[in-house]
């Protein structure tokens, strides 16, 4: 295989998470010439799924100050193991733990655009179960009907996902089925939300249910729940929350009973990235871990003797020097704000988020979360817990009303991440550290004291996790004129239109849309347009070959580098 550098490239890219590999996909049939390189040994990103003794080298290099990486503050912890508290953690391999764990609603503008490109069938689809809010066990509403058994630490109620959930749910009396009925049907037809937002958008959502609909506070945290919003409830504003919840009421059914979001077997976002990165094998593009971009040049403008004699074409504008010195010259580097270069670790700020995150394996299936919902339902892989604001405290730290709230989703060992027997617990919040390394450990542990053993072995925690993820929020980008200096000059990343930053997936509960529509802008950039073509492909007969064939060409490039 010739050198990288001898290589004229039409799009370079740095990073195989999420938004690169889709970017990837989009390009497999473009004809052009793609290089795929990732700093990292595995493929994913942010949005990868590893095995345990991955996790442990991942830990070393997130806390080295030295490395940029939009994760930090990483602390393993390993539980001491108790044969009466069901099995045992497994061996490294048995599970594949991902980084970034989100959930896809049905109305998601991924899926159809999976179906479009010819890849959905790579792919296994499971479904997320029933959405339960915990109430503290001295709370003035009795939460009868719920499916889980009380237990001292508080109760578990399933979150009404339609109109007979609601007037089944013995706990609402009728007046409030009845109010609670007029907003959901509000929030499911989106044709008054313009009016709606105009007035209420930048106003507190709590605020909006009690002015307009009347609903009693005690109905707000099931609905405040639904929007996945990190924040505290009267922090929560209604241009976020409805737009959400519209999602989320529209989404279930879609696909089948009883379910409105999915997830991917085997590591979830990760493994439609390396669909992703196998497209673009097939499509002919190359592949190289363990080599990141160090640095970007933009060369002086080509005069009319510096163009290359084959049809007259410029040479490349940019030189990129990889790790490991190597220099290849491309028209185009496209990556996340972690995998170019000049990258510098940013504290929390106006253009950052920070999400405290947390990973525990449990000894146990937890198999009374995973009700099925509807009659003929998929059985659930996945079930999400919330712990709404005010129902966990942290003494002498905040203010209950100012603990924001924690999303729990728990996977079964049917989505591949773990063994049977077992489960996976992954939890969000907005808190930072280390107050935050108290709460989801609280959070989690309070999920446990609440569920019952029978007919489940009881439950402990094997393994943690904890981590802080950044996520750098993309300004508006400004393309002046190129510099024309003799030498090549090092430009930043906003300065010129053949660098194109791609940003990540915005850490939280659900993946967002805009995931995609950032994809297809850099798509559209690198094509000089978008002409309607977008992941929009014929069936391709080669494309199950690839299967070995991507794994094999990174090896082999990282051997010859």
């Amino acid at each position: 295989m010739e050198a990288l550098g001898e290589t004229p490239w039409d799009v370079v890219l740095s990073g195989t998470g999420l938004s690169q590999s889709l970017l990837a996909l989009a390009l497999s049939r473009s004809g052009k010439k793609v290089l795929h390189v990732d700093k990292n040994e595995y493929y994913g990103g942010t949005e990868a799924a590893l095995s345990l003794q991955e996790i442990e080298a991942w830990v070393e290099k997130v806390n080295d100050a030295t490395r940029p990486s939009s994760f930090r503050n990483a602390i393993l912890q390993k539980e001491e193991q108790d044969s009466d508290h069901g099995s045992d953690l497994g061996f490294s391999r048995a599970y594949s733990i991902s980084l970034s764990p989100q959930l896809i609603y049905t109305r998601s503008n991924l899926l159809p655009a999976l179906v479009s490109a010819k890849v959905h069938a790579q792919l296994e689809f499971l479904a997320v179960g029933s959405w339960w809010i915990y109430s503290k066990a001295n709370d003035s509403r009795d939460l009868k009907g719920s499916h889980t058994p009380n237990a001292p630490a508080g109760k578990l109620r399933r979150i009404p996902g339609g109109r007979e959930d609601v007037f089944s749910d013995k706990s609402i009396d009728l007046r409030s089925s009845r109010l609670l009925m007029k907003f959901l049907k509000l929030a499911a037809d989106p044709q008054n939300h313009p009016a709606i937002l105009e007035v209420w958008g930048s106003k507190s959502f709590p605020e909006y249910l009690l002015s307009e609909f009347k609903i009693p506070k005690s109905l707000h945290a099931p609905l405040l729940a639904l929007t996945s919003s990190l924040r505290p409830a009267e922090q929560t504003l209604t241009s976020l929350a409805l737009p959400r919840i519209h999602q989320h009421l529209t989404s279930i059914g879609l696909f089948g009973p009883g379910f409105g979001a999915v997830l991917p077997k085997w590591g979830g976002l990760s493994e439609i990235a390396q669909v992703g990165c196998r497209a673009g094998a097939v499509g002919g593009g190359v592949y190289v871990l363990n080599k990141g971009v160090e640095d970007i040049k933009l060369k002086p403008t080509a005069t009319e003797q510096e163009t290359s004699n084959e049809m007259n074409t410029p040479k490349p504008p940019l030189k990129l020097r990889l790790e490991g010195s190597e220099e290849v010259e491309a028209y185009f580097i496209v990556g996340s704000d972690e995998d170019l270069p000049q990258h510098e670790s940013k504290p929390a700020g106006p253009e950052t988020v920070q999400i405290s995150q947390s990973i525990a394996i449990i000894s146990s299936p937890l198999s009374s979360l995973f009700y099925l919902a509807a009659e003929g339902a998929p059985p659930p892989a996945a079930t999400v817990v919330v712990f709404p604001t005010g129902s966990l405290g942290l003494d002498d730290i905040l203010p209950i009303e100012k603990v924001p709230p924690v999303y729990l989703t728990v996977h079964s060992s049917d989505t591949g991440e773990c063994p049977a027997g077992q489960s996976i617990i992954y939890g969000h919040t907005s808190l930072p550290q280390p107050q935050a390394s108290t709460l989801l450990s609280l959070a989690t542990q309070t999920l446990l004291n609440s569920i019952s053993p029978s007919p489940d072995p009881r439950p402990s925690i094997l393994w943690t996790l904890l981590y802080t993820r950044f996520h750098h929020i993309p300004i508006s980008q400004n393309n002046p004129t190129p510099p024309t200096n003799e030498e090549p000059t090092s430009p930043t990343r906003n300065s010129n239109p053949q660098i194109i930053p791609l940003p990540s997936p915005p850490p939280g509960l659900t993946l967002d849309d805009s995931v995609l529509k950032s994809v297809r802008e850099a798509w559209a950039k690198i094509n000089g347009g978008d002409d309607g073509t977008f992941l929009l492909f014929e069936e391709r007969a080669d494309l199950g070959e690839a299967d070995d064939e991507l794994e094999k060409e990174a090896e082999d490039q990282g051997e010859g580098a």
